[in-house]
């Protein structure tokens, strides 16, 4: 496979060969926050109710919940701190990037039918069911702390990765007398975005926009996978290939470093069985869509998924390696310069146009994951704390309009503090140094959620037990750096191990009669009872992907009208075309599919 490449100077990359973000490409990304934006208000006259707001009432079909939940599942990390790890090592990571698919798996096997079973209104509520209102609670306060950090998280590494491509991370700009440098400043303008569609739309302005934002990841990867070889073997894709493989040293093509330590992987891989399963926005996905069946598809989408896409990020920035062999020199500012590989790749052999989508795809990745957190967490703070206190004080719940306000004004709150959080994080040493510390401290939150699923004997108080004593061994061997050289696997191990003991040993204190087991036995009962089939709702589900065929014609049609601007050699105009015509041929797919179902009977 020949594409039509001018000789590249593969080794030799200068800054000036850079395409760097030009107003054409802001043009761009200014059209992907307007479709946001838009999808957001559009989502609004979906929602009738809370039950619209947190759970899309539950029509969602399978495809898009599979696809909402696969690009939520990712974020700037993996085009950030991943590709810098995959830089480094190699081949290797496939071994760890593709885990996710063994996780989904066992989602499509056991976990997805269980939490379409539970029959939830709100993530939390099933601890409410399979414990008590005091665990909820417990989780309320203790999780959602963590929860507004993984935000600020997210949001920081975004904005690293933001500010680097368009160029102004050393700038300072000034808002109402208060200066802002460049990374402050996107921080601030991404935030802002992400908070006003979340809180305007709920889960349907989540799932939409996370679809939409599928789509332009996968289309940007399916572009820079063959280009990057290409570029790589003179014009030649195999080509590229081979001489990849002849010029990285052996140890690259073999698990080293971190892929090669069994203690990380073990570390790694039960983080990702947890994660992947029984994660709070991964729930609210499963009960959003129509029946079980639909749920394991969900599933089982998302193993494949999650099994391919690896391979399209992974390979390319393996072939950066040999393009980029001094990386450092190249990006001598950057705390760890191999995390540029991608965008380099990006902005090395993507044309104008191109090049601001490259950026509008990990907008995505990462405005996604921020969402889902947002829209959970508001779900907690609505149903799980305000709904109950209020009957308690008045007697009577709160109407639907109340709750909307009271979830709409958490949403907001929520986003606020996640967008100071990510101010104060380069703090505490950074994004990497900070994303390893808090992804190792979650097993503790997770692992009463998988063992009170699957074994339902225990008393009320068994799930606050069991995470309370995996922090109180996790945390002072973190504190006193036992172990430190296994620092993922010491903190995952340590919570499963103790969570798991504490867990069973409750067992001996279960009383099937004890007060307040009603609603255990409710939801054991649930639990073996399959959701009917309801193809009625799917059906009344599907016509939102003709908003999403709209959206993608129009980003089609955009991209293809970039291919007169001015390019270069090693990034020619028609890859703009490429792009645009998958996009146009998508969307009227997404077309079809709609029209089709508006016109089919519905029982």
């Amino acid at each position: 496979m020949t594409l039509p490449l001018a000789s590249s100077l593969v080794g030799r990359v200068q800054h000036s060969d850079f395409n760097t973000v030009n107003a054409y490409d802001y043009a761009l990304i200014g059209l992907y926050f307007a479709v946001v934006i838009f999808v957001g208000f559009f989502a609004a006259r979906q929602t009738r109710g809370t039950d619209d707001y947190f759970k899309a009432g539950g029509k969602v079909p399978w495809v898009l919940a599979g696809l909402s939940n696969w690009v939520t599942g990712f974020s700037a990390f993996m085009f950030v701190a991943a590709a810098g790890f995959t830089y480094r090592i190699g081949l290797g990571a496939l071994l760890i990037f593709t885990m996710a698919t063994w996780a989904y798996l066992a989602g499509y096997f056991y976990f997805a039918k269980m939490w379409r079973r539970a029959r939830l209104d709100s993530p939390l509520q099933f601890l409410t069911k399979r414990y008590s209102p005091s665990t909820t609670y417990f989780y309320s306060v203790t999780s959602i702390l963590p929860q507004i950090v993984g935000i600020g998280q997210g949001l920081y590494i975004l904005c690293i990765f933001v500010s680097t491509a368009l160029g102004f991370g050393d700038r300072v700009f000034t808002l109402l007398g208060v200066s802002f440098n460049g990374l402050q400043a996107s921080i601030l303008v991404v935030g802002v975005v992400v908070v006003l569609y979340t809180v305007v739309g709920g889960l349907w302005a989540a799932v939409l926009t996370d679809a939409v934002q599928s789509i332009i990841i996968v289309v940007m990867t399916v572009i820079i996978f063959p280009v990057s070889y290409a570029y790589l073997g003179h014009g030649g894709v195999f080509a590229g290939f081979r001489r990849m493989l002849a010029e990285v040293p052996p140890e690259y093509l073999l698990p080293n470093g971190p892929a090669s330590n069994p203690w990380f992987l073990l570390g790694y891989f039960v983080n990702v069985m947890l994660g992947y399963n029984v994660a709070w926005h991964l729930a609210q996905r499963y009960y959003s869509v129509p029946d079980e069946r639909g749920a394991r598809k969900m599933a089982l989408l998302c193993a494949a998924l999650s099994f391919l896409a690896p391979l399209m990020w992974v390979l390319p920035v393996m072939a950066a390696k040999v393009i980029f062999p001094n990386i450092d020199a190249l990006w001598p500012a950057l705390k760890d310069p191999a995390e540029s590989s991608y965008v380099s790749l990006a902005m090395l052999l993507l044309p104008h146009g191109m090049v601001g989508f490259a950026v509008s795809a990990v907008l995505s990745a990462t405005l996604g994951q921020v969402n889902d957190a947002c829209n959970w967490l508001s779900v907690t703070v609505t149903r799980d704390i305000y709904v109950p206190l209020r009957r308690r004080a008045h007697g009577v719940a709160p109407t639907e309009r109340q709750q909307m306000r009271v979830a709409r004004l958490a949403m907001f709150t929520i986003g606020a503090l996640g967008v100071v959080v990510a101010f104060y994080i380069p703090r505490f040493g950074g994004a990497f140094e900070f994303a390893l510390q808090y992804y190792s401290l979650t097993s503790g939150f997770m692992m009463p959620v998988a063992l009170g699923m699957i074994f339902r004997r225990t008393p009320w108080w068994s799930g606050i037990a069991s995470c309370s004593a995996a922090f109180a061994v996790a945390i002072p061997l973190m504190v006193f750096g036992v172990w430190s050289e296994n620092a993922l696997a010491r903190n995952v191990l340590s919570e499963a191990v103790v969570a798991t003991l504490v867990f069973a040993l409750s067992s001996f204190w279960y009383r099937a009669d004890a007060p307040g087991q009603e609603q255990l036995h409710q939801l054991d009962r649930d639990l073996r009872t399959p959701v009917p089939d309801a193809a009625q709702v799917t059906v009344a589900g599907l016509g939102v992907y003709g908003v999403i065929g709209t959206i993608s014609i129009i980003l089609g049609v955009v991209l293809i009208a970039c291919t007169w601007l001015p390019a270069s050699p090693t990034a020619p105009g028609y890859y703009n075309a490429i792009a645009g015509s998958l996009l146009i041929l998508l969307g009227f797919l997404l077309r079809r599919v709609a029209a089709r179902s508006q016109s089919a009977p519905r029982s």
